[in-house]
């Protein structure tokens, strides 16, 4: 499973639709969601600022992590954003790996 960060942004139909709806009933729909696409959301916050909703979830692979995003854009009710984000153990695994690269002009 991947680690992945899904940033949105409300639209005014979206906005309504939190409004009626409220924040435990949107958070319970990204969770059954997410389960549906073979995933697990560990965290949804909410926020007022550049972004709206902030989901950390795990997903199979980013092919699952586009899908999610298209159909979710699709729908008209959000702006979505997908981020792959790494776990420091991860981050110091890929500091071991290297690769040969030589940069331009050399």
């Amino acid at each position: 499973m991947a680690k992945f960060l899904l940033r949105s942004t409300y639209t005014v139909d979206g906005m309504k639709g939190l409004s009626k709806d409220g924040g435990t009933k949107r958070a319970d729909v990204v969770r059954k969601m997410v389960e549906n696409a073979g995933g697990t959301m560990e965290t949804m916050y909410f926020g007022f600022g550049a972004d709206d909703t902030y989901v950390v979830c795990d997903l199979p692979d980013h092919k699952t992590a586009a899908g999610l995003a298209i159909d979710i854009r699709a729908a008209g009710g959000l702006d979505t954003r997908v981020t792959p984000v790494l776990t420091p153990q991860e981050v110091d695994d890929a500091t071991r790996e290297r690769v040969e690269y030589t940069p331009p002009g050399i």
